[in-house]
């Protein structure tokens, strides 16, 4: 139990020592990373499709 404790609080030390995005950073982060995503998403999704259509032209 004592290891816990000690485990919990240095925890707690580090934790005070991050240094945390304030909330316009977050924010400029957060788009950033959505939009990373729904371009990826938009471009594997249209590469799927084209590469299907190509197997099927083959496949025909």
């Amino acid at each position: 139990m004592k290891r816990l404790t000690t485990f919990l609080r240095d925890v707690v030390r580090e934790m005070k020592k991050v240094s945390w995005p304030k909330r316009k950073e977050l924010t400029r982060y957060t788009i950033t990373v959505l939009s990373t995503v729904v371009f990826f998403v938009l471009f594997f999704a249209l590469t799927d499709q084209i590469i299907s259509f190509l197997i099927e032209l083959v496949v025909e």
